[in-house]
C-alpha cells in the first residue's frame, strides 16, 4: 500500500508500441476534427455525421438515438441493459468557444478600407486577436429561408482576414494603460478589402465617390454566396483563427489549435460513446452551446432541452419510471478542460493543487471563485467512486483547483445539472493558453481522456 499519492505520467503508462500507435491515431483524428470544426454549428454537424454513420437515428423507437436543437446542441442516447430507474451515465461538454462575432450591420468603409465590425463572444484577451490571420465561418439565412454556409479563409487559395494592430511608434499612450483598457472592443474591426468598385459610367461627373470599397466587398460576397447586405441581419458569422491545428514541439507531443476548450471533450466524449455498443447503463451524451457566456438561451445548459429529451426517452423506453427517479440515480460528468501549470506563470498556481500536461485528465472537485461562490462541489462519495473506477482501469488522473485562492476562478455546466440531484464532477484534460486562438494540449492526455470517458460510460456499478 502506497501511503503517499504521486500522479503518474501518461507517457510512462502508455509506453508500449501498441499504446503509442493508438495514441498517435487518436491525435491524428483529433487534429483533423479540430481543423474542420471551428463553430458550434460545424461541431454539431460533425457529431451528427459520426452518429448517423454509427447507426444512431432520431426516433426513440431505436436503441441509439440523437436529438439536435437549432443545429447548435445535440443529445445522444444509447440504451443500456439496466432499467432507467437505476439512472444513466451522463456526459456533458460544450461546443461553443470564444470568438469574434460579426455585428448585425457589420460592413462599413473608412480610411479607404472596407471593415467588419465585431462583438466578442466569451472571455477573450483582446490583444491576442490582433495581427493574425482570421477566417470567417457561419451561416447567412436569406429572406426566403435559404441557409447559406460561409467558410472563407481556410482553403489554400482563399484570402484571409485580419485586424490591424497599432504600430509601436504611436503606442506610447496605449502602453501606459492597463491591459483591460488598452485594447478597445469597438476597435476589433476586421479588414475586409481595399480595392474600390469600378466607377459606374452613368455616374460620371458625380463628385460623390460613395463607399466604393464597401460596394466591392458586397459585390464579392454576392458573387460568392448570393447574398445582399440586408441578409447579414439574419446571419451568424464568426471570425476565428485561420488555418489547421498542428503538432507542437520538436517531439510533436503537443497539439496546438483553436477551440480545444471544449472541443477536446466533445471529441473524447463521442469517441467513448461510439466505442461501447452494449452498455450496462443507458448512456447519455450532450454537447451544449452558450457555455462560454453563461449557458443561457435555448441551446445552453440552463434550457429545458435535456429535461424534455429525457422525458421523451422515458416515455418511449420506460414509461413507468419518473424523471426525478432517473435524475437522483444518475451519475454525471461535466467534461471540460482545466488550466494546466504554465511554466512562465507558476506563481498563480498552488503547486500542491495544480495539474500538469501529460499526467492525465484532471478532476476539479469544485469550480466558482473566491469563497467557492457559484460552485458545484462534488460529493466525497462520488469522488471516491471515480477514483475506484479509474484506478482499477489503470488510467492516470489528477486532482486540481483553478489557480490560487482569490486569483481567479471559473464555471462550467456542472452546476446547471447538479440542481436535478444527480452526482456530477468536472473532469477533463489540462490545456495551456486557455481561451487563446492557439491552445495547447498533450497527445497523451487526449488518449487518457478518451479511455477515462469510455470507462465512465461503460461502468457497471
Amino acid at each position: 500500500m502506497e501511503l503517499a499519492h504521486t500522479p503518474k505520467s501518461c507517457w510512462d503508462i502508455f509506453s508500449s508500441q501498441e499504446e503509442r500507435v493508438a495514441l498517435e491515431e487518436a491525435a491524428t483524428e483529433y487534429i483533423a476534427f479540430l481543423s474542420r470544426c471551428k463553430t458550434e454549428r460545424e461541431t454539431v454537424q460533425w457529431v451528427v455525421e459520426q452518429a448517423e454513420a454509427a447507426g444512431f437515428r432520431q426516433e426513440w423507437a431505436e436503441g441509439a438515438v440523437y436529438r439536435e436543437l437549432k443545429g447548435k446542441t445535440v443529445l445522444l442516447a444509447r440504451r443500456g441493459r439496466r432499467p432507467l430507474r437505476e439512472g444513466v451515465r451522463l456526459l456533458g461538454a460544450h461546443a461553443d468557444t470564444p470568438r469574434l462575432d460579426f455585428k448585425q450591420h457589420p460592413v462599413y468603409e473608412d480610411g479607404g478600407m472596407a471593415l467588419g465590425k465585431t462583438h466578442y463572444y466569451g472571455g477573450i484577451r483582446k490583444y491576442q486577436w490582433l495581427a493574425r490571420p482570421l477566417a470567417l465561418h457561419g451561416v447567412v439565412v436569406k429572406e426566403n429561408g435559404e441557409t447559406v454556409r460561409v467558410c472563407l479563409g481556410e482553403d489554400q487559395g482563399d484570402p484571409v482576414l485580419t485586424i490591424a494592430d497599432l504600430l509601436p511608434h504611436l503606442a506610447q499612450e496605449q502602453n501606459e494603460r492597463k491591459v483591460t483598457e488598452a485594447f478597445e472592443a469597438e476597435k476589433l474591426n476586421i479588414v475586409l478589402g481595399h480595392m474600390p468598385q469600378g466607377q459606374d459610367p452613368s455616374s460620371e461627373g458625380d463628385s460623390k465617390e460613395g463607399d466604393r470599397v464597401k460596394k466591392r466587398v458586397l459585390t464579392l460576397l454576392n458573387a460568392k454566396y448570393g447574398i445582399i447586405e440586408e441578409d447579414l441581419y439574419s446571419a451568424e458569422l464568426q471570425a476565428v483563427p485561420a488555418g489547421p491545428a498542428r503538432c507542437v514541439g520538436l517531439d510533436e507531443a503537443l497539439i496546438g489549435g483553436y477551440g480545444q476548450d471544449d472541443r477536446i471533450c466533445v471529441f473524447c466524449g463521442l469517441k467513448a460513446l461510439l466505442a461501447e455498443e452494449d452498455p450496462e447503463f443507458t448512456q447519455v451524451v450532450i454537447f451544449w452551446d452558450k457555455e462560454e457566456i453563461g449557458s443561457d438561451g435555448a441551446t445552453g445548459a440552463k434550457s429545458l432541452f435535456m429535461e424534455y429529451s429525457l422525458q421523451d426517452m422515458l416515455r418511449a423506453w420506460e414509461p413507468e419510471t419518473a424523471l426525478s427517479e432517473l435524475f437522483f440515480a444518475t451519475k454525471a460528468l461535466s467534461g471540460d478542460v482545466h488550466g494546466a501549470l504554465d511554466p512562465d506563470f507558476q506563481d498563480l498556481h498552488d503547486k500542491y493543487n495544480t495539474s500538469r500536461l501529460g499526467y492525465g485528465p484532471v478532476f476539479c472537485k469544485f469550480t466558482g471563485h473566491r469563497g467557492k461562490v457559484g460552485a458545484n462541489d462534488a460529493h466525497a462519495e462520488y469522488v471516491a467512486w471515480w477514483r475506484r473506477l479509474l484506478n482499477r482501469a489503470s488510467i492516470p488522473w489528477q486532482m486540481a483547483e483553478i489557480g490560487k485562492v482569490d486569483k481567479g476562478g471559473g464555471g462550467t455546466v456542472a452546476k446547471h445539472l447538479a440542481i436535478y440531484g444527480m452526482d456530477i464532477i468536472d473532469f477533463g484534460p489540462g490545456v495551456l493558453g486557455m481561451h487563446s486562438p492557439f491552445e495547447l494540449s498533450s497527445k497523451a492526455d487526449l488518449y487518457a481522456t478518451i479511455k477515462a470517458f469510455q470507462a465512465f460510460l461503460g461502468s457497471k456499478e
